[in-house]
C-alpha cells in the first residue's frame, strides 16, 4: 500500500474529521481511509445508475437486441 500526505489541510476540516472518527471509535487515520473509499464508491454508484438509465432508455426505444452469437457461430462451421 502507498503511503499519501496532504498538506495545507483547513484545520476545521480535520476537526470535524477528528470528532467524526471519535464518535465512530475510529483513528483519525482510519476515518480519512473510510471517507476516501466512499467518495469512490459514490462516483462508482453514481456512473452505475447514469448507465442503467441510458440502458433502459436504449431498450425502451429500440427493445432488447439479440443475441447474435450463435449465428456467427453456425455462420462459421458452414464454412469449415
Amino acid at each position: 500500500m502507498a503511503d499519501v500526505k496532504i498538506r495545507n489541510l483547513d484545520d476545521h476540516l480535520i476537526e470535524a474529521y477528528r470528532q467524526r472518527a471519535e464518535t465512530q471509535g475510529r483513528s483519525l487515520e482510519e476515518e480519512l481511509r473510510r471517507a476516501l473509499k466512499d467518495n469512490l464508491q459514490a462516483d462508482r454508484d453514481a456512473l452505475a445508475e447514469r448507465l442503467r438509465v441510458r440502458h433502459d432508455a436504449y431498450v425502451s426505444k429500440h427493445g432488447y437486441m439479440p443475441d447474435s452469437a450463435p449465428e456467427i457461430r453456425a455462420d462459421r462451421d458452414e464454412r469449415g
